[in-house]
């Protein structure tokens, strides 16, 4: 039955929020069976589906086969699915398979069929595509509902995949797994400093990337290749009203006199601005101030460590050579005693070995 617009609409707006362990699954899984080649994996994705939100909190490998030259020719082991399914079941009987993965990195064109045979076990699965070799920093799925396209020119409908959003994220257990996990492997004398620089310089870059996409998308509404998109023209609404406004528009000209006679002088946002830019300067110094004496004291920590370290080396050489020395030593004063000993027991068999002379 072909889809209409509105069942198109409530597809594109579910929330599908993946799993850090999904993608830990899926990378290994493709580590183990396709490293450096150009094969992909297919697996099974488990969770909720509530016809608004779709939690996909777990997943198991499938095995999968294909042809490289002919894509239409592929291999998926149903059989072990239901089995792993029923299994799952009896683990966690609130994850149902909700779906499934392949490392793409992009749609192929047997997907469709293979999303045909998902529906044996589900009655509108979703795929995600997992880039387990992501080359730009970001979200590394994308999320796709099989629907029928019905044209304009009343022709047979064909199906296809829309595009829904998914982000990541981690349930309160695996939170506080990972923290305890990086509380214990950080170590604040080693690489602390190149870790934040690191994880700042990405952020940035994300945020570069995701304001171009904004950009790109913006112009292209702008030229008429895409239709204007009221909802998403709030969201950037809301995000720009976030920003502070700094600009320094015209002030409004003054008046020659006010009602009761007084002057009425020039209005404009330039003081305010002003005002604006030196409190955020002052909070900034401050801010800046901060890190300096932090990473002065960071670097105090790093040169005292390194002393220790130094002198703890020194000392344990040292304790080496002296207790080298003195077994040395020992087994100097050893040897000469052994030395003694010998030379008293000999001088003591030659007096025995003599018989008194006896008298006449």
């Amino acid at each position: 039955m072909p889809a209409t617009t509105a069942e198109t609409l409530s597809l594109v707006t579910r929330n599908v929020s993946v799993a850090p362990l999904v993608l830990l699954s899926a990378a290994d899984h493709y580590g183990r069976t396709a490293k450096g080649t150009k094969k992909r994996v297919v697996g099974v994705l488990l969770g909720q589906n509530d016809g608004k939100n779709v939690r996909v909190s777990n997943s198991f490998a499938v095995p999968f086969e294909e042809d490289e030259k002919d894509p239409s020719v592929w291999f998926l082991d149903h059989n072990y699915v239901e089995s792993m399914n029923d299994m799952f079941k009896k683990v966690n009987a609130r994850e149902k398979l909700i779906g499934w993965y392949h490392s793409g990195p992009k749609l192929r064109a047997s997907d469709l069929e293979i999303n045909e045979l998902f529906k044996r076990y589900t009655p509108n699965p979703l795929l995600v595509i997992i880039d387990v070799q992501p080359k730009e920093v970001g979200v590394p799925t994308d999320a796709y509902f099989a629907v029928e396209e019905i044209k304009d020119d009343g022709t047979t409908t064909t199906k296809t995949f829309v595009h829904t959003p998914s982000i990541i994220e981690a349930e309160e257990a695996e939170e506080i797994g990972v923290e305890h996990l990086l509380r214990d492997i950080r170590d604040v004398a080693v690489g602390t400093l190149s870790t934040r620089i690191t994880s700042q310089l990405q952020s940035l870059q994300g945020l570069h990337l995701r304001l171009r996409d904004i950009g790109t998308y913006l112009q292209k509404v702008l030229d008429g290749d895409l239709p204007v998109n009221h909802a998403i023209l709030g969201n950037l609404q809301d995000v720009f009203n976030l920003l502070p406004n700094l600009t320094t528009p015209k002030p409004v000209p003054a008046a020659a006199a006010g009602a009761d006679g007084a002057v009425v002088p020039a209005v404009g946002d330039s003081d305010l601005a002003r005002a604006m830019s030196v409190k955020t300067n002052d909070q900034l110094m401050t801010i800046y101030l901060s890190s300096l004496i932090r990473a002065i004291t960071a670097f105090h920590d790093l040169i005292e460590n390194k002393i220790q370290n130094k002198q703890q080396q020194e000392d344990k050489e040292n304790g080496t050579s002296a207790a080298k020395k003195e077994g040395a030593e020992k087994q100097a004063n050893g040897t000469t005693a052994a030395n003694g000993e010998n030379k008293d027991a000999k001088a003591g068999d030659k007096g025995k070995g003599k018989a008194p002379e006896k008298k006449k």
